[in-house]
């Protein structure tokens, strides 16, 4: 039976495979460990723990594919990654590339909760740039 929390390697190889899979309906291992920047060793494992999770659809040398749970999770995990480097680059001013790294870090431990209060804040300053934009000016 799939458990609900996956660590935070598995969610960035999961998150990659979605990616992947969403541009060509089909990924295989060495495109993960390429877009990951580890061994394919290390990605096997990983793909391994996903389908036993029955988060994707897996076998040696073949095209991964996604299960319908991994699909869900992967949104979850890609639109935690997306908000939080919007926020971080639009209402923060930090560069794409600090943005990045800090939303990848994050995504793996923001509870709901906060991710939910954030993606308020983030919409409110959003729609109410003129007044906030003295305090977040780039640079700053």
């Amino acid at each position: 039976m799939p458990r609900s929390v996956i660590r935070p390697s598995l969610e960035d190889c999961l998150e990659s495979i979605y990616y992947h899979f969403t541009v060509q309906q089909g990924v295989k291992a060495i495109d993960i460990a390429k877009s990951l920047n580890v061994s394919r060793p290390f990605v096997t494992e990983m793909l391994k723990k996903l389908a036993a999770e029955e988060l994707i659809n897996y076998t040696p040398y073949g095209i991964i594919s996604m299960t319908p749970q991994g699909i869900k999770s992967a949104q979850k995990i890609f639109k935690k990654h997306t908000c939080l480097t919007a926020f971080f680059e639009n209402v923060l001013c930090l560069d794409p590339d600090e943005a990045q790294k800090n939303a990848c870090q994050i995504e793996h431990v923001i509870s709901e909760k906060a991710f939910k209060r954030l993606v308020a804040f983030t919409e409110f300053v959003q729609q109410n740039k003129k007044d906030f934009s003295a305090v977040f000016q780039k640079g700053k």
